[in-house]
């Protein structure tokens, strides 16, 4: 087995968009090449907020036939949606007693997510970073792939298993790493550069979805918000090689979607800012809508093709569910035997 173990999902919830792709399922598949790699659809986390369940179901297969469209390769990493691998709601449990209230009060994305109404969410929603730490834990994974607003819940996740090592006085859970990767892995809103690109925004004007056709990714970019003037350079760049933070706070619609074309087109900032300075944005976006069909589209197809067939993603879940139970329910029996369980029936 290599060095690096990766653990990583994606909730089924609405649909995929070029913010996902970016930030992490493409970035999975260069990750496959060097490490062993377990990809999960959360669909316990998706539960957090009500779910439609002919939806959920929909979507669970949706998302692995992105995974798989985008050229994750199932036979040697497993792919599997979470709910049927019962280890990860068992060990989730174990940990909530295990973590404190107070570090649950601290996580930002609750914060978010519940707003004024904090009272009325669900209990779910408030506690699943114990649950996202059973998912890593159970695979005793080294790296998790999150964006820069999920390092929290990694940070959590170490806490808790120190904690657990420190209760039982044992070395048993190792501390994960997160692994930030790529460029624009924070794609934000088409139509509010300071809002981040999300599949909850009431308009779908507001983001690429993996799904869309060629004649809709042109009309969403057509109309993607702009400012009145023309495309910077080079010379926005600070001495660390990025863009100027102050630049973005001030045109960050225009910033938006360089940084969209830099990471598609897998350039560098510089290159890009280079090679469209002082361009019109009628100009632009058309070179940014070519490079957005050039490497959504196959993807898109071949999801399209894939849903045809719900009986092979169905398959491919299945198979990747007994290869994770059989590494989940290894560690833990294992956990059972630290805390002093009798395992009177398990398997």
């Amino acid at each position: 087995m290599n060095k690096d173990l990766i653990l990583s999902g994606v909730q089924p919830t609405g649909n995929l968009h070029l913010g996902n792709y970016l930030g992490a399922i493409r970035n999975w598949v260069m990750l496959q090449e060097k490490s062993t790699c377990f990809f999960t659809v959360v669909d316990l986390h998706a539960i957090t907020v009500w779910q439609d369940p002919k939806i959920l179901q929909q979507q669970t297969r949706e998302v692995t036939a992105a995974f798989l469209a985008a050229g994750i390769n199932p036979d040697l990493h497993p792919i599997f949606n979470q709910s049927q691998v019962e280890a990860h709601a068992r060990l989730g449990w174990i940990l909530s007693c295990v973590a404190r209230v107070g570090w649950l009060n601290r996580m930002i994305q609750f914060k978010e997510k519940a707003g004024k109404d904090k009272e009325n969410v669900s209990v779910g929603l408030f506690s699943y970073p114990t649950l996202m730490a059973a998912d890593i834990l159970l695979y005793k994974a080294t790296h998790v792939p999150v964006g820069e607003d999920q390092k929290q819940h990694i940070e959590l996740t170490r806490d808790i298993a120190q904690k657990f090592n420190n209760d039982f006085g044992v070395a048993y859970f190792q501390l994960p790493e997160p692994k930030i990767m790529g460029t624009a892995t924070r794609l934000m809103s088409l139509r509010d550069g300071t809002k981040k690109m999300s599949k909850s925004d009431p308009s779908d004007y507001s983001r690429l979805n993996i799904l869309d056709d060629d004649d809709l990714i042109r009309d969403k970019i057509r109309k993607a918000k702009t400012d009145l003037y023309p495309l910077p350079g080079p010379e926005v760049l600070g001495s660390s090689g990025e863009i100027d933070p102050q630049i973005t706070r001030d045109r960050p619609e225009a910033i938006n979607l360089l940084n969209m074309y830099t990471a598609v087109a897998g350039q560098s900032i510089e290159k890009t800012l280079q090679e469209f300075a002082g361009k019109e944005f009628s100009f632009f976006k058309k070179e940014l809508v070519e490079v957005l069909i050039t490497h959504l589209g196959p993807i898109g197809n071949e999801m399209k093709r894939m849903m045809q067939d719900p009986s092979y993603i169905d398959e491919v879940l299945k198979k990747g569910v007994m290869k994770a139970r059989a590494v989940a329910n290894k560690t833990l029996h294992e956990v059972h035997q630290i805390m002093g369980f009798l395992e009177t029936g398990y398997p």
